[in-house]
């Protein structure tokens, strides 16, 4: 049985689903409003200097410079309309001014057979907002009222949601990836050397999706599950929607002008993805579920068709242990769900998520040797632990880059646990 929502959890997920989508489509007009854009800003600002100093740098070509930002802006524009072109394929209805709210259903997908849906779909779960955001959902329920206008906030998941492309699929995020990935992959490989394809590994926060598409290329059966809207959205179009290598080309890096060394680093584009998605070997096993983390693996009723406790082989965990707001329960679930015998591969730093929260959420915020603590008092055997210093969605022409030196190790459930 899958936990039972109020109808003002479904609700509030519709509201919360619905104004993302907002945010995509509006990523053009709130950049090109002379209120907040800070495109528009510095030409107000260019204007306000004396004709000598504007004539400077005009010849310098700054001004062409900001009108090659406008152009990045709408290529961008164009590129994240296409991911919410379709968004009813996720089972919310987004309603205009005037009209109600579908019934919601949680969809779960695979690049290899499309997206399930109806009756077919195993059932996902409902995830909360994130913390962070303070601004009061637009419910489109409501006749009249005015369509949702994005906040700062939610203009900054979505060009982080632009930098997580350079990342995970492109040739320009290999080397952060290489340095995040490769050693959680390489220690799987090196623990499951017979047979792959009757290997379970799941891959809780997995982002757009490719730590799990390179795993289910190495030959596992590997799940991804993701909760955020953004990444979900964002992932699809990339899984299932994508037919070419290089088919879409984004401008990541053009939201701020500090720190950076030249022009074209600035308006440097990207092509993505660097591989394509779909070209997996036949009877691959990949899928991605969205939800919480807890409340799909860590239920103790969880669906017939889908159980959790004891059924996988590995859990990967790359930058998502400091998301929980109660790392025991993580690790709680961690454990109850890997088979005895099972690995768990940890790889991030400790940035706790909801450190200093305003939503009057919990929080619960461990050092890493209190972690490590923790980990074996839950029953794993820690190995092969160590520090791998890696950067994040960064960009690597900009003058300022800062590096996180991530806890890397190896954690073992006892082969007679339960």
């Amino acid at each position: 049985m899958s936990p039972q929502f109020s109808d003002e959890d479904i609700v509030e997920e519709q509201v919360h689903f619905s104004n993302v989508v907002a945010t995509f489509q509006q990523y053009a007009q709130h950049s090109a409003r002379p209120s907040l854009t800070a495109n528009n800003r510095r030409r107000k600002d260019l204007y306000t200097l004396p004709n000598a100093d504007k004539a400077l740098l005009d010849a310098i070509g700054y001004r062409r410079k900001l009108q090659a930002i406008d152009a990045a802006i709408l290529a961008n524009a164009d590129f994240l309309h296409k991911i919410v072109a379709n968004p009813e394929i996720f089972g919310h209805g987004i309603a205009g001014e005037d009209s109600g709210v579908e019934d919601v259903t949680v969809h779960f997908f695979s690049p290899m057979d499309g997206l399930f849906s109806g009756d077919d779909a195993p059932r996902a779960h409902i995830h909360s907002r994130d913390h962070s955001d303070d601004a009061k959902p637009t419910d489109p329920r409501k006749k009249g009222q005015a369509r949702y206008k994005p906040t700062d906030f939610d203009m900054d998941k979505l060009r982080s949601t632009l930098k997580q492309f350079v990342r995970d699929w492109s040739e320009d995020g290999k080397a952060e990836r290489d340095l995040c990935y490769e050693p959680i992959k390489n220690a799987l490989e090196d623990y499951f050397e017979d047979s792959r394809q009757t290997i379970r590994v799941l891959v809780p926060g997995a982002g757009l999706g490719r730590l799990a598409y390179d795993v289910a290329k190495l030959g596992f059966a590997c799940q991804g599950n993701e909760f955020s809207h953004y990444m979900l959205l964002s992932s699809y179009l990339i899984l299932n929607k994508t037919e070419s290598i290089g088919e879409h080309t984004i401008y990541p890096y053009i939201h701020s002008f500090s720190n950076i060394p030249c022009k074209d680093a600035l308006l440097r584009p990207v092509k993505i993805p660097d591989v394509l998605p779909s070209d997996l070997p036949p009877g691959s096993d990949f899928s991605l579920v969205a939800g919480d983390f807890e409340e799909i693996y860590g239920a103790e009723d969880t669906d017939e068709s889908e159980p959790h406790a004891g059924q996988w082989d590995a859990v990967l965990t790359c930058f998502f242990i400091d998301t929980a707001k109660n790392i025991v329960n993580y690790l709680r679930v961690i454990h109850r769900i890997l088979a005895p015998g099972g690995v768990w591969i940890n790889l991030g730093p400790l940035l706790w998520h909801f450190e200093n929260n305003n939503s009057n959420d919990p929080s619960i915020e461990l050092d890493l040797q209190e972690v490590k603590t923790l980990v074996r008092q839950m029953g794993f055997r820690l190995s092969d632990e160590r520090t791998i210093e890696t950067s994040y969605t960064s960009n690597d022409q900009s003058m300022l880059g800062y590096i996180y030196k991530a806890a890397f190790w190896k954690a073992t459930k006892d082969a007679d646990a339960v």
